[in-house]
């Protein structure tokens, strides 16, 4: 145990284990078991992000976790375990460049400042470290098998999370954290007292100057970030030009990204000038800024969804329902609008959801997954949108040496299948029947399937 790590985080530690040792299945825990195996994975079919082709008679051969080969019909060695999804087509696992795992804020309380008071407050980071573990294996389940979670976990929350995963004490997808996101004075808060601003810390670390901005980005690698998540504006606090360039050279000079919250002329202008790697929401930018981001390769993480999610939570009658979708298409309309500008001018685009709402009957990870919907609307063709969320998001994760995203040899077995064509419609996205990260089988509905009507996949 490192003694220098605050008490808090040892307790969440705990706290996370405990909560494995509780709902962890031994359905979930066996195929942990099975990821040094040799395995084939056969299918009907198999998408190539990278190229764009289907590759029929499909054949994936993994060991140790890791893909061997990958092609057409490929020879299956003697003794291999066989998992045969049929008629499904074989994708690599989805990620999501923009999560919050450690929230699940209530549409009943109201909008985000009361619900960020109430979860800081009365939750803590040791009891949304629980909640993370649950959503994060919602988030895998629903095929997610990497993401980026950009603050808002409390203090460290999300790095104990993610070294939970690893360790394998509860079940989620591969997790990039970025700690507490730096910010310019109260963070993203609304209105707090001057007596009980002590709080904002536990979510952000609040930078007034260069050296301040400098210091909190090595702060947040010795608390273990893996990436730096900034808050360049909210409202009339925006961080300077000066203050964005010392945390991207701070961070570029350990090999680390950023990611820069920003709307507007303004925040958009300073996180590109300043050379970030990723600029989230953006939901109004200028065509300058766009070039620029194209030039300088910065990834937009466009955080939409389909107008319906946000309405109100209040049953509406069908005039209500109606007045409210026309203004919210007002917002939703000019987004779709940016996107589509984003895309025609050269600006790469990563799959982030940004979802931290609870959804009625929906999991985190079919709510993160509407975000699909949201891409398609501003005319992104299904390849483009898939390659958002698997080869651009990589890229964006881990550059270069990223192991995931794509069907590749050397690469993590992180596969997903799906019955449909998402080439045809992306919602087949949505209904994810298998599920493999690293070679362990986390989700098996085809071979179930197949099972029950009388054939046995082959062992």
């Amino acid at each position: 145990m490192n003694l220098k790590r605050p008490v808090f985080q040892t307790l969440v530690l705990l706290s996370v284990l405990l909560l494995s040792a509780v709902t962890t299945t031994a359905r979930a825990q066996a195929p942990a078991a099975s990821a040094s195996k040799r395995i084939a994975v056969r299918a009907a079919r198999m998408l190539d992000v990278r190229g764009g082709a289907v590759v029929a008679n499909a054949v994936v051969l993994i060991e140790n976790g890791r893909i061997q080969s990958a092609g057409s019909g490929l020879a299956i060695p003697s003794g291999a375990e066989v998992i045969d999804l049929g008629g499904a087509m074989l994708l690599p696992g989805l990620t999501d460049s923009h999560t919050h795992l450690l929230q699940n804020y209530d549409k009943q309380i109201g909008g985000d400042d009361p619900n960020m008071i109430l979860t800081v407050t009365q939750l803590g980071t040791t009891r949304r470290a629980l909640l993370g573990a649950l959503q994060a294996r919602e988030m895998l389940e629903a095929g997610f098998t990497s993401v980026r979670d950009l603050g808002n976990s409390g203090w460290n929350g999300d790095v104990a999370l993610r070294d939970a995963i690893r360790s394998g004490w509860v079940t989620g997808p591969r997790l990039f954290a970025s700690t507490r996101a730096l910010s310019a004075a109260g963070g993203q808060f609304g209105g707090v007292s001057a007596e009980m601003q002590k709080v904002i810390e536990q979510e952000y670390v609040v930078v007034s100057g260069v050296e301040e901005a400098r210091r909190a980005v090595r702060q947040a690698f010795y608390d273990g970030a893996d990436l730096i998540k900034v808050i360049v504006n909210t409202g009339a606090r925006v961080l300077s030009l000066e203050e964005m360039k010392v945390i991207v050279e701070e961070a570029h000079r350990v090999n680390r990204k950023v990611s820069a919250h920003a709307i507007g002329d303004a925040a958009t202008r300073i996180a590109a000038e300043a050379g970030v790697d990723s600029i989230e929401h953006a939901y109004t930018i200028p065509d300058d800024v766009l070039r620029m981001m194209a030039e300088k390769k910065i990834f937009l993480v466009p955080t939409d969804f389909p107008s319906e999610f946000y309405l109100p939570p209040q049953t509406l009658t069908q005039e209500q329902r109606e007045a409210a979708l026309k203004n919210i298409k007002g917002f939703t309309s000019g987004s779709r609008e940016r996107l589509a500008r984003a895309v025609k001018l050269g600006v790469r685009i990563s799959a982030g959801s940004d979802s931290y709402y609870a959804e009625p009957g929906q999991t985190r990870g079919q709510t993160s997954k509407l975000m699909f919907r949201a891409y398609a609307e501003s005319g992104m063709t299904p390849l483009e949108i898939i390659r958002a969320a698997t080869i651009n998001n990589a890229e964006l994760f881990a550059g270069e040496r990223a192991l995931f995203g794509s069907i590749e040899v050397g690469k993590f077995a992180d596969l997903i299948a799906v019955a449909g064509d998402p080439l045809k419609e992306i919602t087949e996205l949505e209904r994810v029947r298998f599920v493999m990260k690293g070679g362990a089988v986390v989700k098996d509905e085809l071979t179930a399937t197949r099972a029950g009507a009388g054939a046995r996949p082959s062992k």
